[in-house]
């Protein structure tokens, strides 16, 4: 599996920044601020052309109103949630909804279910933000990455590695609010995929999953690369990872 000149970069929790071989530049889950797991230098972007938004917390959704804004970037996600995003200010918003399927910058998108809950804080109040989801971005070299959101394991995640064969999958492993390595380790052999990428763990002492755990538990499963990026680094080429000097 090559990634070729496309790099994914950790940026801590479960936010991840993309920058595809055309140059585009994508934020996954936009928390980076106040983020403590996010290094300085990745917190305010220089370039930030598309936000994927896998559901509305603020560990998720955080600088997405500030990137969007700032850089007239597009925000995409359930339609609820960019719609709210859209009344806060952001003037490019691509809603969809969950089995669809979009195209931008080059990439397609589809939306996969998740297991989880979807409310916006907005002051003091918590709207309904649509349902949190997950997300198959297929990039310009055909390489699939499934970006799992904030999830529980559930048996469908059987269809999502038939129907969309991801070569890398990026798997909550923190407890509390989702999986744990139980799971996670259950999840990859639904998927069927042979590289994965632990997030949302370790960010807060009750995120206590951990990739060393993961192995231990999928140690029997022929040609699996867990591959535990710290945040600031980078997977590119045939899974090269950059590590910031």
């Amino acid at each position: 599996m090559n990634l070729g000149s496309n790099e994914l970069t950790f940026c801590g929790h479960a936010c991840f920044a993309l920058k595809t071989q055309s140059g585009k530049h994508w934020i996954l889950d936009p928390w980076l601020e106040q983020n403590p797991a996010c290094p300085t230098r990745l917190k305010n972007p220089a370039k930030v052309d598309t936000l994927l938004i896998s559901h509305a917390h603020y560990d998720h959704i955080g600088d997405a109103l500030r990137l969007a804004t700032k850089h007239d970037a597009t925000a995409i996600g359930i339609y609820e949630t960019v719609a709210w995003l859209q009344r806060k200010g952001a003037k490019n918003i691509m809603g969809f909804n969950q089995g669809g399927t979009i195209e931008h910058d080059g990439l397609k998108v589809t939306m996969t279910q998740a297991l989880h809950s979807c409310g916006i804080s907005d002051g003091d109040d918590i709207l309904y933000g649509g349902e949190a989801c997950g997300y198959v971005v297929t990039l310009e070299n055909g390489v699939r990455i499934y970006h799992a959101g904030d999830t529980a394991v559930f048996g469908d995640m059987k269809i999502i590695g038939e129907l969309y064969k991801p070569d890398i999958a990026l798997l909550p492993i923190g407890d509390h609010y989702t999986m744990d390595p139980v799971q996670g380790a259950y999840a990859i052999r639904l998927l069927g995929t042979k590289v994965v990428v632990p997030m949302h763990y370790g960010t807060f002492p009750v995120l206590s999953g951990t990739p060393e755990r993961l192995r231990e538990l999928t140690g029997d499963i022929s040609g699996l690369q867990i591959i535990d990026l710290k945040p600031g680094e980078t997977l590119t080429g045939e899974l090269k990872r950059l590590v910031p000097a």
